[in-house]
This record gives C-alpha cells, structure tokens and sequence, in this order.
C-alpha cells in the first residue's frame, strides 16, 4: 500500500524552524503560533520515524536525521520562493549563458549589453570569455561566439561579421616603417593564429622567412603589448576603434586580409529558448552588413 503524502505545512515548518534554529523564529516567520510550528514538526517526526531536533544547553539543535533532511528542504523552499519572486517582479526570469572570445566582448558587446537589457528585462546574461577554445557542452553553455570559418563539429553557426586584420601598433613604432616590407625587421606580436601574419604578407606581396616576436593567447593583451611599443599586433582593427581613435594604436599601412569572421553557435541538438532566439536577434541585428 502507498504510502500517504507528507503535509506540505509539516515540511515548510520544519524548514524554517531548522533554519532559525527556533521554533518561535519560524513561528513569527509563518505567521502562526509556536505550538503551531511544535505540532507540525511533531506530525513530521511520527510520519517519519525519526527525531528532527533535540534540545541541548545551547538550545535546539538538529539531529543526524534533521541534518540529512534540512539541506534539500533549504534547497526546495528557496527555489519556490525565488520563482514567486520572479511573478511578483513581473514575470520568470530566463538564464542565457554565453561564452565569447575576449575581444569580441571588449571591442563589440560591452558599449551595447545596457541596451540589450533593457529590451530583454527578463533575461539574465551571464557572459564568459574564452580564447577560441571551448566546450558548449562541458561548460553549459547555451551560444559561443567564436572567430573562425564556422566549421565546427556538432555546431550550428551563424555568421555575425567578418572581421578583417590588419597591421597595429604605437604611433612611435610605426614612424619607422615606410613600406610593408620593413615588417620583416620589426618584433611581430602574435595571436593564438600565428599563422595569420603568412596571409597578412601574402596579401602584402612579400613572401616572408622566420616570423619573430612573442606569442599571446588573448588579442586583447596583444595588443596592450603592442601599445607599449612592444610589437606590431595583427588584429581586427573594427574592434579596437576607441584604440586608434585615441592615438593609442594606428595603423601603419592599409593592407588587411580576412582569415575569418566572428560566428554565433550552438549545439545542433539544442532547441533554441525564447531566451536565445531573443539575443540572436538582436545581436545579427548589430551588423547587418556582415562586417565589421
């Protein structure tokens, strides 16, 4: 024969009075009488077979059972609660998470995330980065945003922008170039694509021996180095444009070549949320053109 239902009130005075420690607190938290509280805890401890609490000098305290029993109880209440909140506040709030390359999210999605949250108050972007490499999956990650030529196994991906790269560094580096070719002699800073500098020169009509200069994982401190006069960084200049409007960065020659773009991706299996249909609207929106 099944067993009867446990009385949600039994569980929900448990809760609090393990909590608070106090059957009084938890009385004045629910609203009703201690002996209230006392009855309900002693119906779930019948039910139950066990003792939840024991009093002691220092005052009520839970026994191995209640201790086993109270964590879970904490977790169910407060999710209930939270989710009420949610209704109160206007409607349920919806967790998007998304992982981007570093410089993406400084150079593309900072300046307009405010915005994107005011169109979506119900969405809760939670934003990582990441240096090209990541697991949708390992990480739970609803959409990555990554650069490349969209080739991923097991992904779906859409194109965002191109992002073409070109030549950058200090302003005081760059007075000693007076042609493409002077970049052979000069430290070239390089990305996790060191392989991008060949099709730079390639594009520039030069074909060039040993590439030299320090090797960096994130663009983004590439090109901090590169501000520093340390090199001549090979980036997607649309994405550093405060850096060159500032005069931080320039750009000594025109020349660009595009290696890839940055794309939007998900797993194929996964069925899009309402969430994620919103922010992928909204982030092709940005650039309609494609580029940069």
């Amino acid at each position: 024969m099944p067993r009867s239902v446990v009385p949600l009130n039994a569980l929900r005075a448990f809760e609090a009075a393990a909590r608070h420690l106090s059957f009084t607190r938890a009385a004045d938290e629910l609203c009703v009488t201690q002996a209230a509280i006392s009855h309900q805890v002693k119906g779930l401890e019948d039910r139950l077979g066990v003792a939840l609490f024991r009093r002691s000098n220092r005052g009520l305290m839970l026994t191995d059972e209640g201790v086993a029993l109270a964590p879970t109880l904490f977790e169910a209440f407060g999710a209930i609660d939270r989710l009420f909140e949610q209704f109160e506040a206007g409607g349920v709030r919806e967790v998007l998470t998304v992982s981007a390359v570093g410089t993406f999210v400084v150079g593309a999605l900072l300046e307009r995330l405010p915005a994107f949250r005011a169109a979506h108050p119900l969405i809760d972007l939670r934003i990582l980065t990441n240096n090209n490499k990541v697991d949708i999956v390992a990480e739970g990650l609803d959409y990555a945003i990554r650069f490349g030529d969209g080739a991923w196994h097991g992904s779906d991906a859409e194109l965002i922008c191109t992002a073409p790269l070109s030549p950058l560094c200090a302003p005081g580096v760059a007075e000693q170039f007076a042609e493409p070719a002077d970049l052979l002699r000069a430290p070239l800073l390089r990305s996790y694509r060191p392989q991008d500098w060949l099709f730079w020169f390639k594009a520039a009509g030069l074909e060039p021996a040993n590439l030299r200069g320090p090797l960096f994982d994130s663009s983004l401190i590439m090109a901090q180095a590169a501000i520093r006069g340390e090199g001549v960084a090979l980036a997607p200049h649309g994405l550093f444009r405060r850096e060159l409007e500032s005069g931080q960065l320039v750009r000594p020659f025109r020349i660009e070549v595009d290696v890839g773009g940055y794309w939007l991706t998900r797993l194929k299996s996964r069925e899009p949320t309402a969430a994620m249909a919103a922010f992928r609207s909204w982030l092709v929106a940005l650039y309609p053109s494609k580029t940069l």
